[in-house]
């Protein structure tokens, strides 16, 4: 059971050297980010930027890119292309998101020629979360792509989900499906969908994990909340992955986790053919390093 987001290094250390793409890397933060990785032996990285910009911001704060490989562009544009065709093309085995914008980065990865998303395959994220009071880390679907998924998006969300938490050597992970109550009401579509699923899983039709719901937030993280409700479940105050009913409860929960409980974070694309990391331009170093910890981790052990 990992219960910090550093105890994926062990992991990590297990398989072959992984290989980043990153787009247009010429902050700090992600030259930062990419640099612990290097050289605590993580992974390996090439920079598709401008390398006078990337030389300039190193020498300013004080960044090691002596084992970066950087490949000269002439903006972001040239540079997501180069970055997402080294991973279609099985040159590297991550791609990252440096300081160009999310849409550009977002529209290179759905790209119909050289893109890495499959026609037909649902783009959704997860974060995964370490935090103080919980005892083992979580991971959260969908705080940030799809705003409202419908059941069969839940149901693939729960299957991303799944093979994510079965990489980072969970066997059988427990899912909940979260609404505002714990009881089915034919006018709250997020426990119906919730019964549906649990009740799916219970047939074999969802497999390799065990799902619970519809469960309140309460109920997710806390047996004993479980036990004053009389609520029977394998999952209550044990959950590793929740499922969101819609992308606000999932960016409001994401985000008073990080900003008033300390939670620290890492968030990664998922239906894409490769890991992806998309990082807000002001995230830390820290949220950015640990990001790239579990893209490693999911791309796959020794092969």
């Amino acid at each position: 059971m990992l219960k910090k987001l550093d105890d994926v290094k062990e992991l990590i250390k297990k398989g072959e050297l992984k290989r980043i793409a990153l787009a247009f890397g010429e902050d700090a933060h992600s030259l930062k980010a990419v640099s612990l990785g290097i050289k605590e032996g993580l992974f390996s990285v090439t920079n598709f930027a401008r390398k006078s910009v990337v030389e300039e911001v190193a020498a300013k704060e004080n960044i090691d890119i002596s084992l970066m490989k950087i490949v000269d562009v002439k903006g972001s544009l040239e540079a997501i292309e180069k970055a997402v065709k080294d991973v279609r093309e099985g040159r590297a085995d991550v791609l990252m998101k440096g300081i160009c914008s999310s849409h550009d980065y977002l529209h290179g990865i759905l790209n119909k020629e050289w893109g890495l998303v499959p026609p037909g395959t649902l783009l959704s994220n997860a974060a995964i979360a370490e935090i103080p009071s919980y005892h083992k880390l979580l991971i959260l679907s969908d705080p940030g792509v799809i705003i409202k998924p419908t059941l069969e998006m839940k149901i693939q969300q729960v299957k991303y989900c799944v093979d994510v938490a079965h990489k980072l050597g969970i066997d059988t992970p427990k899912v909940a499906i979260l609404s505002a109550v714990e009881t089915v009401n034919p006018k709250m579509e997020s426990t119906v969908d919730g019964s549906i699923i649990a009740k799916m899983n219970e047939r074999g039709q969802i497999k390799n994990c065990i799902v619970d719901g519809p469960l309140a937030m309460d109920l997710i993280v806390s047996k004993e909340a479980a036990e004053i409700k009389k609520v029977k479940s394998e999952v209550a105050g044990d959950a590793d992955i929740i499922i969101f009913p819609n992308i606000e409860s999932g960016n409001a929960v994401y985000k008073t986790l990080t900003k008033l409980a300390g939670a620290k974070t890492a968030g990664v694309l998922l239906g894409t053919t490769a890991p992806c990391v998309l990082p807000s331009r002001a995230d830390s170093v820290e949220t950015k390093f640990y990001s790239l910890l579990i893209a490693v981790a999911i791309s796959g052990g020794k092969e």
